[in-house]
């Protein structure tokens, strides 16, 4: 009987996690429709002209849709990540979305420049000089882990955007072992979401990325703040 007792329990436990997953990630896609149906038409473009009218579009809506929505999602793995250690009472993807607002559209602003600088930068070496297309694209790795990293600050300090900024692009350099884990968890996350189980975008795939590099985060803040301690405040 325990032990029928303990399955349910495992049963229901793994239930309400996909749960919490899912609905998050729902959400998540829902408020990037618009960059969604962006990137579909720029994927899906066959002329130049195309480009030049969607790139800049796609630009403009980054900042205002896609990081809101993301550091929402950030700060509800933050608030999964810290369960134990946190007894407030569980607040919603829209309380997260509307507390942010603000200050990631000012975060957006600064990193879609610097992605759209690099994909320029792809871009125009492609057909010249492979060299440094692939530098690049190391870059682009190192960006996009301080993209991620990015987020788990302005959710975790309560600090002014340079000081996020600056925050974000340090961890990533003087931490080897969190950049190595958020670039290949990430990198796997997405291999197989694009590629194997295209089907768990809109359902896990946000979600699951965004839980596993925030954790990743985490522990690195929680090891530095045990030896020499941060220097900032933790938002509550």
């Amino acid at each position: 009987m325990s032990q029928t007792s303990a399955v349910r329990g495992g049963l229901y436990k793994v239930s309400e996690w996909i749960m919490r997953f899912s609905l998050v990630n729902l959400q998540w896609v829902v408020f990037n429709l618009p960059v969604a149906f962006l990137l579909l038409s720029l994927l899906n473009s066959g002329s130049k002209s195309d480009l030049y009218v969607l790139l800049p579009l796609l630009a403009i809506m980054i900042p205002p849709v896609f990081f809101p929505a993301t550091t929402a999602m950030v700060a509800k793995a933050r608030e999964w990540v810290r369960e134990n250690h946190d007894q407030r009472p569980e607040r919603t993807y829209w309380s997260y979305y509307k507390e942010n607002y603000k200050k990631s559209i000012a975060g957006g602003a600064f990193f879609t420049v610097l992605w759209a600088v690099l994909v320029a930068d792809i871009y125009y070496f492609s057909t010249m000089n492979i060299w440094m297309t692939n530098v690049f694209l190391v870059l682009g790795i190192l960006l996009f882990v301080v993209t991620m990293n990015y987020f788990s600050v302005i959710v975790h300090f309560d600090m002014k955007l340079g000081q996020a900024i600056k925050q974000a692009f340090l961890v990533t350099l003087v931490s080897p072992l969190l950049f190595v884990t958020v670039a290949l968890t990430s990198g796997i996350i997405l291999y197989i979401s694009l590629y194997i189980f295209p089907l768990i975008i809109p359902i896990f795939s946000g979600t699951i990325l965004t839980f596993l590099t925030f954790s990743a985060y985490y522990r690195h803040y929680l090891k530095r703040a045990g030896d020499e301690g941060t220097g900032y405040s933790s938002q509550s």
